[in-house]
């Protein structure tokens, strides 16, 4: 499957920031389980960076499907990548933000933060090539 296009800067580098702000909550995650708040006894540090791994490749599959001429659905699993971010305001279902540390509500946001604007982005692109007069 030949790559046919490039996609946006902006796309590019929110999608860039988003894995790593990901990356940044996810480690955080696993490596301080124990002190997040009434998380469920069956979550561990594996199935933390296992579950991180799992929605990277989504955005990854989608991010090189976009440049193909699958870019539709490329463009709607980098979609659904960014929006397993707003997956991390889970935490305050469990507790609220006052029983999480600046740390932890840090990395829960900005993970919220990145993926909203990469949804923006991407579901403008998205609209743009599937909505447009050809």
């Amino acid at each position: 499957m030949a790559i046919a296009r490039r996609l946006p800067s902006t796309l590019l580098s929110l999608a860039a920031v988003y894995c790593a702000a990901s990356l940044v909550h996810f480690v955080h995650n696993a490596e301080y389980l124990a002190q997040y708040p009434n998380m469920p006894q069956w979550i561990s540090r594996s199935t933390v960076y296992a579950s991180w791994l799992g929605i990277t490749a989504i955005g990854v599959v989608g991010l090189y499907l976009a440049r193909t001429k699958f870019s539709p659905v490329g463009l709607l699993l980098v979609a659904i990548y960014a929006a397993l971010g707003f997956d991390g305001l889970g935490h305050y279902a469990l507790a609220p933000i006052s029983s999480h540390t600046s740390f932890m509500n840090f990395t829960i946001w900005f993970e919220v933060v990145a993926a909203a604007l990469l949804t923006v982005v991407v579901l403008r692109r998205f609209a743009a090539e599937v909505f447009s007069p050809c």
